[in-house]
């Protein structure tokens, strides 16, 4: 055989016949062993044969099916003699065990450090980032007894702790090839990524270079991913802080960042309306979608586990049927993922663990009921729902009409790298940190000094739009609406041009019906008079009790700083210069 034939010869008959994009069956149109990226990426890796290889690639794209074919490869040459897969969590490990059986690999994910070496019937192990962090010297002794490949899925996991980092480099520095897998090139952090190469670019920041890349806009045009609708809904909350004022704002407006995060945590309060009046909605867009797709289910991701518990009660009272509850500390998490994505129930209700790398290639609609905040952890919640296996297939996800999310929605197909230097409000977006803050127990210091807790008091949920494509369509109407069956309740299978033809033919007639019907027009809760005094009046008594001054006084400043009438004849806009006048009052005197 040539050096040529060689090359071609990509892996084994095992790995020649596996699924481009396996676990999950091949998206529709895939005719060959590989798909169009895979077979390109695998020649651009051989005619250089780098030491290390960086391969940025959509989820859904067929990441595992790329890394099997290229280990065969190598195990077939003698380029290399053992592997060892880097995973983030137990479940991928051994996702990556059987995905490896498959292709004629064996992988132990059962490898523990305290067996300091594995049989030699396997060619390698699947292991943790945890794992190897906890005792680098063990895996560096096993990377080292022969050529070793290391592939590092979720690569961005590397950066997560600074000993995790020093761990994987002390570990995996003497491989003889490593292959850098992510679906999310990108931290948002600036914790380097160990074996990721940096380069400055016209700023001077250092940024990471890809090897590869499959974005998921080319993706989406190859067929290769679903395209995402995503149903945003507003509504106004209201709760008491842990000083004991009633504050009350509307999701969707452009607030400070602390009431934003004070309004989505009490959003997601399983206990209030907004939730439920969403997990009915979602119920009724999965029902819709199963019409079609008959295996179709839902995924809510939840913040906590307590949380999740509740969720799970709550689509079981909306469905019927119990859903599937995948908690971290369950010690048979793992397998009820399996048993889901086997299976033709309807939901899954599941905390954060859930977020990247897990196959469960019938998710077709999703509930983002969680208060993470960061582009890295929204593209890899997104990614769940992303895998295609049928032409037309289309994923929907609700969430929370909240600017950050919006914009996130608005950017999924934009192509974000890894920079080093990149300043800390870089995206303008609402740090984690805020909604950590906002979902911590008050520790007992504060008991002391205050008699009240943070307390969810009231919300509601009102459909708002639909984002597609870089578009937003349709507007405000009440919940189990026609105006609301119109968007969520479009079909299952559809081209994506036919989604945004169809949702602009949706978006006019509900304008038409509106102008034929004005009486049952839903006005914006931001133009209600009534919303805009009670707002005004619960900003004043905050600025009074902390000041110590009288409500009426305050009244009376607002009114002499901004102009008009007293309250009750005051105008929307006279309303809305007093109520951003008395929040940068507020401001000032916390």
């Amino acid at each position: 055989m040539t050096p040529e034939q060689s090359t071609a010869q990509y892996g084994s008959w095992a790995a020649d016949n596996l699924s481009p994009a396996f676990p999950e069956r091949a998206a529709w149109g895939t005719t060959q062993s590989l798909r169009a990226w895979q077979q390109e990426a695998l020649e651009q890796y051989f005619s250089k044969e780098p030491r290390d290889f960086l391969t940025a690639a959509t989820p859904g794209a067929g990441k595992t099916t790329f890394a099997l074919r290229l280990a065969s490869a190598l195990l077939q040459r003698g380029t290399v003699q053992r592997v060892t897969v880097v995973a983030p969590t137990e479940h991928l490990k051994i996702q990556w065990a059987e995905a490896a059986h498959r292709a004629g690999i064996r992988l132990d994910p059962g490898f523990q450090n305290a067996h300091g070496d594995y049989p030699r019937q396997f060619h390698g192990v699947a292991v943790t980032y945890a794992q190897v962090a906890a005792r680098a010297i063990v895996h560096k002794k096993i990377t080292e007894s022969a050529r070793s490949l290391i592939i590092l899925d979720e690569v961005h996991h590397g950066g997560d702790a600074l000993s995790w980092g020093d761990a994987i480099r002390e570990a995996f520095h003497g491989a003889a090839r490593r292959l850098s897998l992510t679906g999310t090139p990108f931290r948002s952090d600036t914790a380097a990524i160990p074996f990721v190469t940096y380069q400055p670019d016209s700023q001077g920041i250092r940024t990471s270079v890809t090897d590869y890349d499959y974005s998921y806009a080319r993706a989406l045009q190859d067929h290769v991913v679903r395209p995402v609708l995503f149903m945003a809904y507003a509504g106004t909350m209201q709760w008491r802080t842990r000083m004991g004022e009633e504050m009350k704002a509307t999701l969707g407006h452009e607030d400070a960042k602390d009431i934003t995060s004070q309004a989505w945590r009490t959003a997601l309060d399983p206990g209030g309306e907004w939730i439920q009046q969403v997990l009915r909605s979602a119920d009724v867009r999965l029902t819709q979608m199963r019409h079609s797709v008959e295996d179709a289910g839902g995924l809510v991701i939840a913040t906590d586990q307590a949380q999740a518990r509740q969720y799970a009660d709550l689509l079981h009272s909306i469905s019927g049927e119990r859903p599937t509850l995948v908690l971290s500390d369950d010690d048979r998490s793992s397998d009820r993922i399996t048993e889901f994505s086997n299976s033709t129930s309807r939901w899954m209700v599941a905390v954060r663990m859930v977020s990247e790398g897990v196959d469960v290639p019938r998710l077709s609609v999703g509930v983002y009921a969680t208060s993470a905040a960061t582009p890295l952890f929204f593209a890899q919640a997104i990614g769940r729902f992303v895998r295609s296996r049928r032409r037309g297939e289309t994923a929907t996800v609700f969430l929370p009409s909240v600017p950050t999310l919006l914009e996130l929605a608005a950017q999924l197909e934009r192509q974000r790298d890894h920079a080093l230097d990149r300043p800390k409000d870089d995206d303008g977006l609402l740090d984690d940190n805020l909604m950590e803050a906002a979902n911590a127990p008050e520790d007992a210091s504060e008991r002391e000094t205050s008699p009240f807790v943070w307390e969810p008091l009231e919300s509601n949920a009102t459909f708002d739009k639909v984002l597609f494509d870089g578009e937003e369509y349709g507007q405000l109407a009440e919940p189990n609406t026609d105006e609301e069956f119109d968007f969520i309740g479009i079909p299952g299978l559809l081209e994506p041009d036919q989604v945004s033809d169809l949702l602009r033919r949706r978006q006019s007639r509900q304008a038409k019906r509106i102008e034929e019907h004005p009486e049952r027009e839903v006005q914006p809760f931001y133009r209600s008079m009534k919303e805009e005094r009670q707002l005004l009046n619960s900003l004043v008594s905050i600025y009074a009790k902390r000041t110590g001054a009288k409500h009426a006084h305050v009244h009376a400043e607002a009114r002499r700083a901004c102009g008009g009438p007293e309250v009750p004849k005051a105008s929307m806009q006279q309303l809305r210069d007093r109520i951003l006048w008395i929040r940068k009052k507020v401001d000032r005197a916390r």
